[in-house]
């Protein structure tokens, strides 16, 4: 005789596709055309700029955004950004900010891999 005990698993039945559709299409177009355009930071990018108290204002990131869009109707899909007091590699391709410096340690670094610089000075 088989003396084994089961235990019963509950089975939830996973929403279907119908009503993921009907979710997503109250987003519009023009919506998803803003978002894939928004400036994106790199966690990487984010830790460095906490990291080296880097702060930039709404203004700033504004222009850098403006100025990267320009850059990349250029043709620039990587390039360096330097502010005032700090300087952004930018993947202009990926709209994402990839890491950050402050003014101390730019000054004598290198920067490869990058076909364009975008200067924001007030």
């Amino acid at each position: 005789m088989d003396h084994r005990i089961y235990q019963t698993i509950p089975f939830v039945i996973p929403p279907t596709k119908t009503s993921q559709s009907k979710q997503q299409s109250t987003v519009s177009f023009k919506d998803v055309l803003h978002e894939q355009n928004q400036l994106k930071i790199s966690k990487h990018a984010s830790e460095r700029m906490h990291e080296r108290n880097i702060s930039i204002d709404d203004k700033q990131w504004d222009l850098i955004q403006g100025k990267m869009q320009e850059a990349k109707e250029k043709g620039v899909t990587d390039s360096l950004v330097v502010l005032n007091d700090a300087t952004l590699v930018v993947s202009t391709k990926n709209n994402t900010v990839v890491t950050a410096m402050n003014r101390d340690e730019f000054a004598s670094k290198i920067f490869t891999n990058i076909n364009g610089t975008i200067l924001i000075q007030d």
